[in-house]
């Protein structure tokens, strides 16, 4: 098995240069990388600041090349992990996309399982046994209404104009329904508030910013990308409502 200590010793030192970003990067998460049909799991011990392997657990279904991801480990504790393959380490991006999965686990651990239950969505799906809503909801992204609508919402935010940004909001609401948009509204909570995260350190460390989703055709990633815009005219209005992600939420929902 081979030991990552150089790739964690550089994982750690980024860490402490881009951690007062925001507190969603306060601490180090455990780490799964995927070793063919087994997780190997990194984690690290009470008041060291070095991983050391931990375990070996056999992988919960099959995991694709290149994965990003965090998710709670059953056989961990319940932890939730940075879920990576090896390639994560061949470049610096790769650094910065396991302190995004880094953001979700604060987001899992402070507020993300109360938030999700206030969903509609998000109950119907714990009811059907539907564990995979959050990618594949089946959302109406490629009709021309959703598409003006949103458009017209991205608009408010770059003129910075609250009145367009709620009238776009209203006229999601009306054209989609509960469902979709909860749905919409939760990718642009998490996926989005991850993103700005990411691009806060990538703009720290002088690395390009992450873009993707946010041109036409959209997708499932332009909620990354509209929420992080979103996220920003909020923040640039008040500093305080990157605080409490609770409160980021409820003012991302009723807008």
């Amino acid at each position: 098995m081979e030991s990552y200590s150089t790739q964690f010793s550089r994982l750690i030192e980024l860490h402490r240069q881009v951690s007062p970003v925001h507190q969603a990067l306060g601490r180090l998460h455990p780490i799964a990388i995927v070793d063919e049909d087994v997780f190997l799991v990194f984690d690290l011990k009470p008041g060291e600041e070095i991983y050391s392997y931990q375990k070996q657990i056999p992988l919960p279904m099959p995991v694709p090349e290149g994965v990003r991801a965090a998710f709670p480990l059953e056989d961990y504790q319940g932890k939730m992990a940075c879920v990576v393959t090896p390639s994560v380490f061949d470049s610096l991006e790769g650094y910065v996309c396991i302190l995004h999965e880094f953001v979700h686990c604060y987001q899992f651990e402070t507020c993300e399982q109360d938030l999700k239950m206030t969903l509609d969505v998000a109950r119907h799906a714990q009811e059907t046994g539907n564990f995979m809503w959050e990618i594949e909801h089946p959302f109406p992204y490629q009709t021309l209404e959703f598409d003006r609508s949103y458009e017209n919402l991205l608009c408010g935010i770059r003129e910075k104009d609250r009145s367009l940004i709620s009238e776009a909001h209203q006229g999601l609401r009306d054209y989609l329904g509960r469902h979709d948009f909860e749905y919409m509204i939760w990718q642009e909570w998490k996926e989005g508030f991850a993103r700005w995260v990411e691009n806060r350190v990538k703009r720290k460390i002088g690395l390009p910013e992450n873009i993707k989703g946010s041109e036409p055709p959209y997708s499932r990633v332009s909620f990354y990308a509209g929420g992080e815009a979103l996220i920003q005219y909020l923040w640039a209005v008040d500093k305080t409502i990157i605080d409490d992600l609770r409160v980021l939420f409820k003012e991302m929902i009723t807008l």
